[in-house]
């Protein structure tokens, strides 16, 4: 049997996805000692953060940008593709509207503003991006053309990000424990002094001067989701990791910091009604294409209200509402070259027909009479007048039905017909700490907690409702670097006092 250590260093980091790495990554190059707790085993390492595909948001004015943070960008790359841009004011614009206004204004200021900075500081941290044409560009008259403000992503999704992030972080000497489950914060009437863990399953302690949390929100815990989301979410399907049970969260809240942000609320999308918990490839995001209809046959969501990123967050939670939780997506042979790559797993729920009334047979739990009416009522409804473009919200919508389709109204009249069975999954929540710019933790109060410091997933007060594609990683990223930062410069500012001592 081992003995149990105590741990001495300048700065834990709890957690070990994109938010804590670029945390422990931006305090070990401002000269601090910096340990970094991950419950999961390494296999499972990095959280939600290996389950995205490292697609990320950020604020640019054109291609010049662009070359600073993607230097392998080729000329012909720029020959063929429109990247336009995304400007400061449109993130903030985008994070305002998509929350419904309630998104913290200082700290959505700060994430747009930094976006730009904290990317290039990320490939300076050997971070490679690279042009999402896969799942964000259409080409129309030879011409890629990226639409809903969101164009790059990291070599390697999710899983290269981390694997990235990991790599420079042990690079620079940052020390890593897996299987190392934080349980309690070290704190008295000072401040936070460290962190009690579980190492391996031995109780241990770290004694630190910081303490940055990055341990993400609760969406991998029924009972927290059914006690703050409200009934039927333990009902949910769990997608991302299985270690974000909330945690990071409780401790904090049980010495006295502040609670902030919308804790009914989550991230949650559509996606393969039988695919396992914890599974990638779940998620079924090509809706604004068709139609979703529901176990009465009924469509009950405007599929093209807007681009897929700034809807997919919150249908998730409309598919839970409708009977039996679950919902299927329609599509005919006209956009099925526009479907994205998930839809072409072996591991789909889907069927296949040549005629909507064979189609109407094989929807599981549908019933047959509402769905063809449905469908007759809405090919009549399109406005065909309209030019269909997939890279424009293209105002192509119904006309005439109790559920409007905005854009993007297409007939399904053309087999062979396809449709895919989705339920609710949930990726991440929105309730969580409250934190100042600085990132430091607030306590009940509205003080900050000397020591304390959070970033990514556990940060309240950013989304509301709904979430824009790709900001919460940029949130990760953005508040991470500044937690690093103003932790280190915490600890150098306490060894000052000592030294004087």
């Amino acid at each position: 049997m081992t003995e149990s250590r105590i741990y001495e260093t300048d700065i834990v980091v709890i957690g070990a996805g994109n938010a804590a790495m670029c945390a422990a990554i931006a305090a070990r190059e401002n000269g601090a000692r910096v340990l970094v707790l991950e419950k999961a085993p390494e296999a499972e390492k990095g959280g939600n953060s290996t389950f995205t595909h490292g697609s990320i948001r950020f604020a640019y004015n054109g291609v010049e940008d662009l070359k600073q943070i993607m230097p392998d960008l080729t000329p012909e790359d720029i020959e063929v593709t429109d990247f336009g841009s995304y400007t400061e004011e449109e993130f903030f614009d985008d994070m305002c509207r998509i929350t419904d206004y309630r998104t913290d204004p200082e700290l959505a200021s700060l994430l747009t503003s930094k976006s730009f900075e904290t990317m290039k500081w990320m490939q300076s941290h050997k971070v490679r991006w690279v042009p999402i044409y896969g799942r964000q560009a259409f080409k129309v008259d030879g011409i890629f053309k990226f639409w809903g403000g969101m164009i790059v992503e990291s070599v390697g999704g999710g899983t290269g990000l981390v694997e990235a992030l990991h790599e420079e972080a042990k690079q620079l000497g940052v020390q890593v424990l897996f299987n190392a489950m934080a349980t309690k914060l070290i704190h008295d009437d000072e401040g936070v002094h460290g962190v009690i863990f579980k190492d391996n399953g031995k109780t241990t302690e770290v004694r630190a001067k910081a303490v940055i949390l990055a341990s993400g929100g609760f969406h991998a815990n029924p009972e927290m989701r059914t006690r703050y989301l409200g009934p039927k979410w333990d009902l949910a399907k769990a997608r991302g990791s299985r270690f974000n049970t909330g945690e990071g969260i409780q401790m904090a809240l049980d010495m006295g910091a502040l609670s902030a942000g919308n804790w009914s609320g989550c991230h949650s999308v559509g996606g393969d009604r039988y695919l396992p918990e914890f599974t990638e490839g779940f998620q079924k995001l090509s809706y604004p294409f068709g139609i979703l209809v529901n176990a009465e046959g009924k469509r009950f969501v405007d599929e093209g209200a807007d681009f897929r990123n700034y809807t997919y967050a919150k249908y998730g939670k409309l598919i839970l509402e409708q009977p039996e939780q679950f919902a299927w997506q329609i599509f005919d042979t006209k956009v099925a070259g526009l479907l994205r790559d998930e839809y072409r797993g072996r591991k789909v729920t889907k069927v296949k027909a040549n005629t909507l009334e064979e189609l109407a047979e094989k929807l599981e739990g549908v019933n047959k009479a509402g769905f063809l009416k449905t469908v007759k009522e809405y090919n009549e409804a399109v406005q065909k007048e309209i030019p269909f473009n997939p890279n424009i919200k293209d105002g192509r919508s119904t006309k005439g039905l109790n559920v409007e389709k905005s854009n993007w109204a297409n007939t399904l009249d053309e087999g062979p017909f396809e449709a895919f069975a989705v339920t609710c999954g949930i990726t991440f929540t929105f309730g969580g700490l409250k934190i100042n710019t600085n990132t430091e933790v607030q306590d009940v109060l509205s003080q900050s907690i000397s020591g304390l410091y959070a970033a990514g997933e556990l940060v309240g007060g950013l989304f509301y409702f709904n979430y824009p594609g790709g900001a919460g990683l940029m949130a990760g990223s953005v508040f991470g670097k500044i937690a690093g930062e103003n932790a280190s410069r915490f600890i150098h500012q306490v060894k000052e006092k000592e030294k004087m001592v």
